[in-house]
């Protein structure tokens, strides 16, 4: 009996010089050689122009498959087969891909579009079917808070796949108008105090100059279009301004704003 707990204890201590310990040397190896490669990695990655969140991304997945090549070292080591391992992973990796299909269409296409930048954190925009200012932009969703402070997260695929309006990537915006006016009034008339509303909103600039002209003869009135240009966080300010100043100077201007209506002559015999 002595001599067989003697050869168990030979057996399991050749067993752990042999295997454990020389894998528990090279664990610890790899794991210090990863952290200094990630390390290294992370430093390069913040000196480069990339999107914050791209950084971010790319720190993810250069960390997952650093540690994955650990444990194939360390299976290697404990005499593991590692095509066999490799073969569990791959299908492991197909099952949770065709699970997660839609997920990872949304973390394609958020990539995409934090590569590509069609807008950025702050910037106003009207993409799959909701407007707003963009708070942040996920891997899997856009975070957009609507004008009447509405959070919404719209999925990257929608966004990737749709028409994109970005109102604040330049520096300018045109706001454009149209008012009708009488036939009793003259022309000339109706422009000067159109004019004379632009220049009493003071957030319209001088150069490029504003477009005041004729748009259209209509069967009740005569329409015209303004075209004055803002810097683009002054659009709305503009707008409504512009909305009400045109009232108060065709008012004074007794410029007659008009509505559809018809007029019956009466003819008698």
């Amino acid at each position: 009996m002595d001599s067989l707990s003697t050869l168990t204890l030979a057996g399991l201590g050749t067993l752990l010089t042999a295997t454990v310990l020389p894998a528990i040397v090279t664990f610890i190896i790899c794991i210090i050689a990863a952290k200094i490669l990630l390390s290294f990695f992370g430093k390069f990655v913040e000196k480069t122009p990339l999107d914050k969140t791209l950084k971010k991304f790319a720190l993810s997945v250069v960390k997952i498959l650093v540690y994955f090549m650990v444990i194939v070292i360390m299976a290697d080591k404990l005499g593991i087969e590692v095509t066999s391992l490799l073969a569990v992973f791959s299908m492991f990796g197909l099952a949770i891909s065709l699970s997660v299909q839609n997920s990872l269409s949304n973390l394609a296409n958020g990539v995409l579009m934090i590569i590509a930048k069609p807008f950025v954190a702050g910037d106003f925009v009207e993409a799959g079917g909701v407007m707003g200012v963009v708070k942040e932009v996920g891997f899997t969703h856009t975070v957009v808070a609507t004008p009447d402070n509405k959070i919404i997260h719209i999925p990257n695929s929608e966004l990737a796949g749709g028409k994109i309006i970005n109102y604040s990537s330049e520096e300018l915006r045109r706001v454009d108008a149209n008012f009708t006016a009488s036939y009793d009034c003259k022309v000339e008339d109706v422009k000067a105090s159109l004019l004379k509303a632009v220049k009493a909103t003071d957030v319209f600039l001088d150069d490029p100059a504003v477009f005041i002209n004729v748009f259209a003869y209509n069967s009740s009135n005569i329409e015209y279009v303004v075209r004055a240009w803002v810097k683009s966080a002054d659009y709305w300010p503009g707008y409504f301004g512009l909305m009400e100043n045109v009232k108060k100077a065709f008012d004074e201007d007794g410029i007659q704003m008009t509505y559809d209506h018809v007029n019956v002559h009466m003819i008698k015999d």
